[in-house]
């Protein structure tokens, strides 16, 4: 089946290749405003004199750079590398009063540097009355001097936790990015994300009905073509099935014709032992083929979804019951209501409530909502069923007692309408023996 009047969009791999782009371009666009807009981070400089302060056990205090701590470690750090390392290791040395031999000064320049953090930075050290020719030390850095016992002690500035006011810059423009693309972002899931939840849906409502409407769902090439691949499966399996049901009513249907012959036949006999025994025979297979009838009229039926309220429904039912002496009640509890065909619900609680009358002195009911399922139990005081048993009366025409005799059971269609019902509405039936004794039926049923 083709799907008419509706026009795929893009495909779906357009769809998701476009989101890709749309994020990398974004991505981009953000990496240049960092670029061009926030300047890297100026590092605090350290004067000379200032270090030296610090090894004599008096740092200086500071109200815009991060204060110097002294610490010892067992081995330097790597010497740094420059045309200014000797002159400032003999100027600390100086400063110190200690050999420059001892004297170990490692760091490195910054990640991020760039003209515009050196003017900054010589206007900040302008502002702090540092010449030009004086030397200093940018952060990080560690100024290490070899005690006599072999140790170091290390002057450095204090690591800082958490971010420093670029690094705040940074992330919050990554955040306002983030922001940015998040409507855009969420659009495209959605549109993207809003045919499989119809495609979920409509499973769960084939389950149900196995006649429901076919699959309507607007989308992306890739889409139109799962939906078309969804509804040719729907209406083959409809077909399968009524093609299977027609053939066994078909087959129900025929066999009474010769049946009615033999019937006219056995008229002709002498012996009357051996007449009864085959009308009673013909008796019983015209019964089975009348409910066979009925069953199949049942499910090639088009029953009409309404709302219904299950507590009601078994409570007419038990009144119907017990009008003609049979022993049906219903425990008081939640009104619960769904979308379901009345005459199959009917029919299928009918069958569960005459079970349990049939095979126990009384039928007690009770209805409850599980999450999002509706629960009907219905409970006996019989002597139950094998638990091996407990799946295979559901079977047509499968009865534990052998014989077809009315009086002690039926034909062996009542289960098999009650599974199929139920299945049908998107649901199911169990049987539990009790603990107390008598058998549970519970049967389960989407709201």
């Amino acid at each position: 089946m083709t799907r008419r009047g509706r026009r795929p969009t893009v495909s779906l791999f357009g769809q998701l290749l476009t989101l890709t782009g749309l994020t990398l371009v974004a991505a981009q666009a953000v990496s240049l405003v960092l670029i061009f807009s926030v300047p890297s981070p100026v590092p605090d400089f350290y004067r000379l004199p200032e270090i030296a302060q610090a090894f004599h056990g008096a740092p200086p205090v500071f109200v815009d750079r991060k204060p110097l701590e002294v610490i010892t470690l067992d081995k330097p750090s790597r010497m740094m590398k420059g045309p200014y390392v000797k002159d400032m290791r003999e100027a600390l040395a100086e400063e110190m009063g200690v050999p420059a031999a001892r004297i170990v000064i490692s760091g490195e320049r910054g990640p991020f540097w760039d003209r515009r953090v050196s003017r900054i930075l010589r206007h900040r050290m302008a502002r702090n009355g540092v010449s030009e020719d004086e030397h200093f030390l940018l952060d990080p850095f560690q100024v290490a001097v070899q005690r006599t016992d072999g140790r170091w002690v290390t002057v450095q500035p204090r690591p800082s936790f958490g971010l420093n006011p670029w690094q705040q810059r940074i992330a919050l423009w990554f955040v306002l990015a983030a922001l940015a693309m998040a409507p855009i972002t969420y659009i495209f899931a959605r549109r993207l994300s809003a045919p499989f939840r119809l495609f979920a849906d409509a499973a769960e409502r084939l389950g149900r009905d196995p006649k429901a409407p076919p699959l309507e769902v607007s989308g992306s090439s890739e889409i139109a073509v799962a939906a078309d691949a969804f509804n040719d499966m729907q209406q083959r399996l409809r077909r399968y099935v009524e093609d299977r049901t027609a053939m066994v009513g078909a087959i129900a249907h025929d066999l009474r014709t010769p049946l009615t012959r033999l019937r006219f036949r056995v008229e002709t006999l002498s012996d009357d032992e051996q007449k009864a025994k085959i009308v009673a025979d013909i008796t019983q297979m015209e019964e089975m083929i009348s409910a066979a009838l009925t069953f199949v009229r049942d499910a090639t039926r088009e029953g009409e979804r309404t709302p219904l309220e299950l507590s009601s429904l078994l409570e007419s039912l038990c009144d119907e019951m017990a009008e003609t002496g049979l022993r049906a009640e219903v425990e008081t509890g939640d009104k619960v209501v769904l979308d379901g065909d009345p005459m199959a619900l009917r029919r299928l609680f009918a069958n569960l409530l005459d079970n349990a009358v049939k095979f126990g002195s009384t039928a007690h009911a009770r209805v409850f909502r599980d999450g999002r399922m509706a629960v009907v139990e219905i409970e006996d005081d019989g002597p139950g069923i094998p638990p091996q048993d407990a799946d295979r009366v559901f079977e047509p025409f499968y009865r534990r007692e052998p014989s077809r005799s009315r009086q002690t059971g039926g034909i062996g269609l009542g289960l098999a309408v009650v599974r199929s019902v139920a299945r049908a509405h998107g649901g199911d039936v169990v049987l539990e023996n009790r603990p107390a004794g008598g058998l549970r039926a519970r049967v389960i049923l989407p709201v």
